[in-house]
């Protein structure tokens, strides 16, 4: 039986498998908490019991088949526990390297050991709803799931931060985004998204970059900036419900305030300008910001100090954006581009845009950042037969993770991190 429908079964004698997670031994009993995959329950053995002395031998993390009796007892961590008739050790562990107060390079070097932790646990069952919502969701909206290559000759975000990769007797490059693939699908299905792995060699050590990380992505045709945004919010709305549905207890163990996200989900996501968020810091942060940089972690946090939801921020400086985000026809200066802000520090955890039909305009764009047009002549020749507007953004998994888990570290939203120092274990 599963340890967290023990609940359902007081007076009754049941069987668990599971590893022993905690032991404290006196003369005459023996507290065993063991754990599975659902939750932890405390055992008890007796020094009458005729399995005693096998209790004695069981160490941290041994696992253990037990069977015994359930009964209520609030002092126990779960407000139950096992009365142990029988117990086997299946395998006795050795001495478990993980002790309190380990640094966090220990632990990331025993990461393959860690993932076992409560809270690692309950990161990747949240992490696991995330997934399953972002699929249910565009699935009921009538988008096809497409795959793109993850070798790609062809890159969207710019060559600083590209792992090349050698292909036979040529070079190629680890994924960037499913970005120029999506585009050329949707001429076909209109509607897209996908759940990939991605790869940016940026050289930043902070809490919230990782080498290799997992970003959701849509595409569709007919759509302009107006309408993809609300369909982020939506997204990330229904992604918060299922979390609720799904994950109360694992948000509990990782101190979230459920009470909080309850009620983000019934207020509206708010929608405001680069520009309104520079007159925003300045008048309530007293944050003067030259009109045309970007908007670094400092700024974000700024200024999401001022909201409870999410936020979509549109209309940044054309100057500073990717190739393929088109100007605002209404204001030049500007592209039809947006981010979404996620609150309490956590930053960015959506970026997308409009892209750009015209030919000439990307041409341009791709010159200016070095590149040359004609090795982008297929994506070019999307705009060559039946272009249409389309709009589109990615998600980061582990960013969305890490926010609704309450993280301080991108790092324990994956199972097991990549980053600029390691690819290990």
């Amino acid at each position: 039986m599963n340890i967290d429908k023990l609940s359902q079964s007081i007076g009754k004698t049941i069987e668990i498998k599971g590893w022993v997670y905690r032991m404290r031994e006196s003369k005459d009993i023996i507290f065993i908490v063991v754990r599975d995959s659902n939750d932890v329950v405390q055992c008890t053995i007796k020094s009458d019991n005729k399995d005693f002395e096998k209790a004695k031998s069981l160490t941290m993390e041994s696992s253990v088949i037990i069977k015994g009796s359930v009964v209520e007892d609030k002092r126990a961590p779960t407000g139950f526990e096992l009365k142990i008739s029988s117990l086997e050790p299946v395998h006795i562990a050795e001495r478990y390297p993980i002790t309190k107060d380990q640094s966090p390079e220990f632990l990331m070097d025993v990461r393959h050991l860690w993932l076992r932790s409560r809270q690692l646990t309950a990161a990747m069952k949240v992490r696991h709803t995330v997934v399953g919502a972002i699929h249910k969701f565009f699935r009921d909206r009538g988008y096809y799931e497409f795959d793109p290559p993850i070798f790609q000759p062809s890159q969207c975000e710019g060559g600083a931060t590209l792992f090349q990769v050698k292909y036979f007797d040529d070079v190629t490059y680890l994924s960037q985004s499913w970005q120029l693939y999506a585009e050329a699908a949707v001429f076909a299905l209109e509607k897209v998204y996908d759940m990939s792995p991605t790869f940016r060699a940026e050289r930043s050590k902070t809490s919230r970059h990782l080498a290799e990380f997992w970003m959701a992505e849509m595409e569709a045709a007919w759509m302009e900036l107006h309408e993809v945004t609300e369909v982020a919010k939506d997204e990330v709305r229904f992604i918060i419900q299922e979390v609720l549905k799904h994950n109360k207890k694992e948000l509990e163990i990782l101190g979230q305030d459920v009470k909080k996200l309850e009620e983000m989900v019934k207020k509206p996501f708010p929608t405001i300008t680069y520009t309104q968020a520079l007159e925003i810091l300045s008048k309530k942060e007293s944050q003067k910001m030259e009109w045309g940089k970007d908007l670094r972690t400092i700024e974000e946090d700024l200024l999401m100090k001022h909201f409870d939801t999410p936020v979509v921020v549109t209309n940044y400086p054309k100057e500073i954006m990717a190739f393929y985000k088109p100007r605002d026809p209404k204001d030049p200066k500007t592209a039809l581009c947006f981010d979404m802000l996620a609150p309490e520090g956590y930053g960015e955890i959506i970026g997308g845009s409009q892209r750009d039909t015209d030919i000439k305009a990307l041409s341009e764009s791709l010159k200016k950042m070095g590149e040359k047009p004609e090795n982008y002549g297929w994506y070019l020749d999307l705009r060559r037969y039946g272009s249409v507007p389309h709009s589109g953004y990615g998600l980061g998994v582990e960013r969305v993770v890490a926010w609704l888990c309450k993280l301080e570290n991108i790092k324990d939203a994956i199972a097991f991190p990549r980053t600029q120092r390691r690819f290990k274990p």
